[in-house]
Parts: structure tokens; C-alpha cells; sequence
């Protein structure tokens, strides 16, 4: 590859890499979540529910 465009190639990849990231946060705070609302919604209900 020509080594004039090395630095915008690199830009590319961290922005990729800080995507990636940020995706896997959310992801994993919305499991998170899900699982508290479902634990919540088990210790109210009752047997059978």
C-alpha cells in the first residue's frame, strides 16, 4: 500500500476500533438491563406466573 495514505489507513482502523467498542459497551449494558427487569419481574410474581 502507498505509505502517503498510512496515516488516513490508520485513522480508519482506530475509528473502527472505537466503534467496535462503544457497540460491545452498549451491548453489554443492555443485558445488563434485561437481566435486572427480568430478576426484578421474578421476585414480584408469584408461583406459576
Amino acid at each position: 500500500m502507498d505509505n502517503r495514505f498510512s496515516d488516513i489507513i490508520n485513522l480508519i482502523q482506530q475509528a473502527r476500533s472505537n466503534a467496535i467498542r462503544a457497540v460491545n459497551t452498549e451491548l453489554i449494558n443492555l443485558y445488563w438491563n434485561v437481566g435486572a427487569y427480568i430478576k426484578q419481574k421474578l421476585s414480584i410474581a408469584d408461583w406459576g406466573d
